[in-house]
């Protein structure tokens, strides 16, 4: 579930090559917290970082992505499930 605009958290769920969980926790939207993250899962292989609301709550999630040379793409509005 995405956080609404103005929320501090993140829902973050990663997925291993074989498509087992590794992470399904919130997650705060601060940037040491997102690259400590992407950090420790980058040891565990190539990482695609995934957001939701690239213009609101989930644009830091992509730009410390892109910083730490993740490739970060933008799940369009007509992709999203309904709520």
């Amino acid at each position: 579930s995405a956080p609404g605009v103005g929320k501090t958290d993140h829902w973050a769920t990663a997925l291993s090559r074989d498509g087992r969980k590794v992470l399904d926790n919130p997650l705060a939207n601060d940037e040491a917290r997102l690259r400590c993250l992407y950090g420790k899962l980058a040891d565990h292989g190539r990482l695609l970082v995934v957001v939701d609301q690239p213009a609101t709550t989930g644009a830091l999630a992509g730009a410390v992505a892109q910083d730490m040379g993740i490739t970060a793409r933008y799940l369009p509005g007509s992709m999203k499930p309904a709520a």
